[in-house]
Order: C-alpha cells, then structure tokens, then sequence
C-alpha cells in the first residue's frame, strides 16, 4: 500500500499544479482574477466547492485520526492541503501506514 500511496502524492501533487503553475506565471498571485474564473461558470464553481469541501472533510480527519493514533508531524499533510486533498489525503494515509507498521505490536 505505501508505494500506491506514494504513486498518489505524485499524481495528487503533479496534475493541480500541472494546471497552476502556468496560470500562476501567467498571472501572478491575482486572487481576484482566481476567483473569477474559479467561478466564472456552473462547472468551474462546481469543481471548486468540491475541492473546498473535500479540503475541510480531509482536514477533520487528519486531526482525528492523527490524534488517535498519536501520530507526529501532522502538520506535513496539512499543510499539504495548500496543494490540495489530492496530495495531502494520501500523503496522511501513506504517514499513518508508516505509523502502524512501526507501532505494531510484533515490531
């Protein structure tokens, strides 16, 4: 499961910026312009509440689930979250595997 997990922070991490990046140098850090065509029709404000939701929903768990399991460094994933849920889900679930095997009672 990790190398899968780590396939996924790849991809989580190299498609969003894929498509960042460029606007980015295209337009700087224009937080109005971002809005505005984050929201500029049904489908784009569509794809962006999703994000956001699914960006708090993963948020939560990484706070519950970390503290659960006295997990360290938390705040890798979260801050991953900056990139989007796509990174930062399966980097969390790739540190919580990690997290397991090495507190597993026969280890």
């Amino acid at each position: 499961m990790q190398i899968f997990y780590i396939l996924l922070c790849i991809a989580g991490a190299a498609l969003p910026l894929s498509q960042f990046v460029p606007w980015l140098s295209a337009h700087g850090l224009n937080v109005p312009l971002l809005l505005q065509q984050a929201t500029s029709n049904h489908i784009a404000a569509f794809a962006w509440a999703d994000v956001l939701i699914s960006g708090i929903v993963v948020a939560v768990f990484l706070l519950v689930e970390g503290r659960k399991l006295a997990m360290r460094r938390l705040w890798l994933p979260l801050s991953c979250l900056m990139v989007g849920p796509s990174l930062a889900l399966p980097l969390f679930l790739l540190l919580r595997e990690r997290h397991l095997a090495a507190t597993a009672p026969n280890h």
